[in-house]
């Protein structure tokens, strides 16, 4: 569920949004963003949460908000990392900061600067109740069933998407839609005036990137760091996290290969988000991180933001 309350702007009241592919060079950008801007970054990483993943996240080596904070044994929703997001942002607005969100997990960063209307969650009897009614009716019958309990929610998924017809059933029973009334994932309205940054790279000098970037993980322990928390307790949304079942049970050759593979796929994926964002700007993130950060100071001091919607007033 979305925060009901917002802080109260003060005319200089700001956020700063980065938001890239993964090795598009985020993370020294906004490094470099700490010190020219005095800002205070905020990840907006849905596996950077993790405690215990240092390496295998990419955290980075400077003080961030969100990052390493969840025990791998928890579930991490997006509801959840919503709160904290808001609350860690009106912290920075209430101390006079500039708050920086940083992330390359595209519904994560809308969740930080703006308010998603989420769904509410679905207990775990209710989910095997509709997985078993799925295989029970078929592919066909379960998405008739659906069309009959929601059309609109229907006509977005596959027959044969099993984890979104089931999701779609949950939400249906509980009165809630997996279509969305209105289309606003990406709209223009933030919660604060928000100055948005797109960082994009060339595919061949992305790819090379993540190459170099997965070797430089197993030079620094990541196979013994992803080993260890695979030998402890985890939650469902942890032992997704990107490479660390990868690392924690393959031969090293064999993850460094699987791991390129599935980050260049999620790089593109994250290409795809950049184009649907409302940005002041995309940048090339090719070139040298001074000279972007440089860039984005000049943005964010000319006022480029995003409104908030009309009739978000803060409360008084």
């Amino acid at each position: 569920m979305a925060s009901s309350s917002r802080p109260a702007p003060a005319a200089e009241t700001r956020v700063l949004a980065l938001f890239g592919p993964t090795a598009s060079g985020k993370t020294t950008v906004a490094g470099l963003l700490r010190e020219r801007a005095a800002a205070d970054v905020v990840s907006a990483d849905s596996a950077a949460l993790y405690a215990g993943l240092p390496v295998l996240t990419a955290a980075p080596p400077y003080p961030a908000r969100l990052v390493g904070t969840v025990p791998l044994a928890e579930e991490v929703s997006v509801g959840a990392y919503q709160r904290l997001a808001h609350a860690a942002i009106d912290e920075i607005v209430a101390a006079g900061g500039l708050p920086l969100v940083v992330g390359g997990t595209g519904l994560y960063l809308r969740a930080a600067v703006g308010e998603l209307e989420l769904p509410p969650p679905v207990g775990e009897g209710r989910r095997a109740f509709w997985q078993a009614e799925y295989d029970r009716l078929g592919p066909s019958g379960a998405h008739e069933l659906l069309v009959a309990r929601d059309a609109a929610a229907a006509a977005r998924v596959h027959a044969n998407d099993r984890k979104r017809v089931v999701r779609a059933l949950e939400l249906a029973e509980s009165g809630s839609s997996l279509a969305p009334r209105e289309d606003r994932l990406w709209s223009e309205h933030m919660r604060l005036p928000t100055t948005v940054v797109g960082l994009d790279v060339p595919l061949d000098v992305l790819d090379r990137r993540i190459e170099a970037r997965t070797g430089e993980m197993v030079e620094r322990g990541v196979v013994d760091e992803a080993r260890a928390a695979w030998a402890g307790r985890r939650s469902r949304t942890a032992s997704h996290v990107l490479g660390l079942e990868e690392f924690a049970t393959l031969p090293t050759p064999q993850a460094v290969e699987r791991v390129v593979q599935a980050t260049r796929r999620l790089a593109r994926y994250q290409r795809k988000w950049l184009r649907r964002l409302p940005v002041a700007a995309t940048l090339d993130g090719s070139l040298p991180a001074e000279e972007i950060a440089d860039q984005i100071v000049a943005l964010e001091r000319s006022g480029e933001h995003l409104p908030r919607h009309r009739g978000d007033a803060a409360p008084a």
